[in-house]
């Protein structure tokens, strides 16, 4: 497979798989949780998700409470404010039930993740 070209559908969404935190795989590695993409009914690649979905949102929750240096629920308002458009500049909304996750990180709620992001977005 190496020797060959790339289906034109694989590269077409290895920027999707990458931002996913996701990979490709051969139909023939494929696993019953893997998602097959066909190409005129037959199948080109395979897209195995993270096992953890969260896992990209908590790798970035970990690298700006080390910014911080401290953990983000002790951070102070303004500073959560801050944490909240770190992420958000990095892609961390962009993962399933992230704000969930951020705000549990943060000791806020989801609402007020929210409207950190809300207000920071009027500002900007």
């Amino acid at each position: 497979m190496a020797d060959r070209e790339p289906h034109p559908l694989v590269v077409a969404i290895t920027p999707l798989v990458e931002r996913l935190n996701a990979e490709l795989v051969s139909p023939g590695d494929a696993q019953p949780d893997d998602v097959p993409l066909l190409w005129d009914g037959e199948p080109v690649v395979a897209v195995r998700l993270s096992r953890k979905p969260e896992g990209g949102v908590n790798t970035l929750l970990a690298e700006v409470a080390e910014e911080f240096g401290r953990p983000l629920r002790e951070l102070s308002r303004t500073d959560k404010q801050q944490a909240v458009l770190r992420l958000e500049e990095r892609g961390a909304f962009e993962f399933r039930k992230s704000a969930e996750i951020v705000a549990e990180a943060l000791g806020v709620t989801r609402f007020t993740v929210y409207n950190y992001l809300n207000r920071a977005r009027d500002q900007a």
